[in-house]
């Protein structure tokens, strides 16, 4: 009996049997091995990372692994065009062979098997930390953002500079929330003409004593208020430098430490630069955030005039009801808490990659200090905490990289030339890195 010989079966658009691609070592109409060991080399697949666990392709319609109407190879051709998209991103990814997933809410993700076990005193803490809006809100009328910014600031021992034009309410809401937490608060209003020591202090003869005595300065307190910093000369601005970051001032030799908790909330106009000294890049890096205080909505300044006509006055907050809802003892205790919240691997390596990738985007000449990473770690702990989780997903560090990072990055002139907006080139950023699961 003579044998027909063989027909040859359908080929791929690379000339290969289908189900036989190379790099495969499954068999053909196998659907059942694993397929895409991420050999480098593959035909199609450059720089792709490897995809584990997938169904071989059996080269049969219908079969797992295959859409319907699909040619046998056109899976290769479409990984290969993603793995060229992925290498065009602004910035390097995980390493290959882990897996990952959009992003997902982290509030209803299962907690992990490493957590900060929430107690009563915490669910406690939160509670009356979250009244800190509340009362604020009697005050300031919108600018939710920037109050759960002041309150993250807190409870990490940071710093906050607020920027906004004329008449946002942006030393008033700093006012509103000191009050509310039973701060010890000092407002410094920067002029050319402002000494060191008139933030600082000094050493003065004491006439009736014959000796020096030192005099503290408005530096000493809990909540200090930095008005219009940037109208200040640098020796100025610079006397903050040791106090926002050594929590100390020294003068004349003698080193004092400032009683915690201590922040500094600094505010600038980002309109008019006549007259003024811009921050230097040191000195920006030691803030926490910078707070963008935009203008409000119609229904948002319809509700500022209606309370303006029924007495509300901003030059007597006192009379705006403000409740004492916490004092300094709880906010130590609340951000010793936070500071506990667990980070596991794959989000300190989520958060790498951000910064990573900022020092390689093509818009950028300055990218994030290691500074700036852990304040971003330290913020999504608190953030974490105060929604009422004992570990931090990726959200929490997505949703702090704009406040955190816009005054740490610098944009090249061509890019600036072509009108980019550092939001969106953080956004951006973020966009290209792969988030964990």
């Amino acid at each position: 009996m003579t044998v027909p010989p063989q027909q040859p079966g359908p080929q791929d658009q690379q000339g290969h049997p289908a189900g036989q691609q190379p790099g495969h070592q499954g068999q053909p109409g196998h659907p059942g091995r694993p397929a895409h060991q991420g050999q480098p080399g593959q035909q199609g697949q450059p720089g792709h990372p490897a995809h584990q666990g997938q169904p071989a392709h059996s080269g049969l319609p219908g079969q797992p692994g295959q859409q319907p109407g699909q040619q046998p190879g056109q899976q290769h051709g479409q990984h290969g065009q993603q793995g060229q998209q992925g290498q065009q991103g602004q910035a390097p990814v995980n390493h290959p062979g882990q897996q990952f997933a959009p992003p997902r809410d982290g509030v209803s993700a299962p907690p992990p098997a490493e957590s900060l076990v929430l107690t009563e005193e915490d669910a406690r803490l939160r509670e009356v930390l979250l009244q800190v809006r509340a009362e604020t809100g009697k005050a300031v009328v919108g600018q939710t953002q920037a109050v759960e910014g002041i309150l993250l600031a807190l409870l990490v021992q940071g710093h906050v500079l607020l920027e906004g034009v004329p008449g946002v309410a942006k030393t008033l809401l700093v006012r509103a929330v000191a009050q509310s937490l039973d701060l010890g608060s000092q407002r410094v209003q920067f002029t050319p003409d402002l000494m060191p020591g008139d933030v600082t202090g000094s050493v003065v003869y004491n006439a009736k004593s014959g000796d020096f005595t030192f005099r503290e300065g408005p530096v000493f307190t809990n909540l200090l208020i930095a008005d219009e910093i940037n109208r200040t000369p640098p020796k100025t601005q610079s006397a903050l430098l040791e106090a926002m970051e050594e929590r100390q001032v020294t003068v004349d030799g003698d080193s004092r430490r400032l009683a915690p908790p201590f922040l500094v909330a600094a505010t600038q106009n980002p309109i008019e630069y006549e007259g003024t000294y811009p921050l230097p890049e040191a000195q920006l890096d030691r803030f926490l955030f910078k707070l963008v205080l935009g203008l409000p909505d119609r229904d948002t300044e319809y509700s500022i005039l209606t309370r303006h006509a029924q007495g509300f006055d901003s030059h007597h907050l006192q009379r705006a009801g403000i409740q004492r809802v916490a004092g300094p003892d709880e906010l130590l205790r609340a951000g010793a808490r936070a500071a506990q919240v667990h980070c596991s691997p794959e989000v300190i390596a989520y958060i790498v990659d951000i910064v990573q990738a900022t020092r390689q985007a093509p818009s950028l000449a300055l990218g994030v200090s290691p500074r700036g990473a852990t304040r971003l770690l330290g913020a999504a702990q608190a953030k974490a905490w105060l929604s009422g989780r004992g570990y931090i997903t990726p959200d929490d560090v997505k949703s702090l990289v704009a406040m955190t990072f816009r005054h740490r990055i610098a944009l090249r002139p061509e890019a600036q030339m072509e009108g980019a907006d550092i939001d969106r080139v953080l956004a951006s950023i973020v966009d290209s890195v792969n988030v964990p699961r």
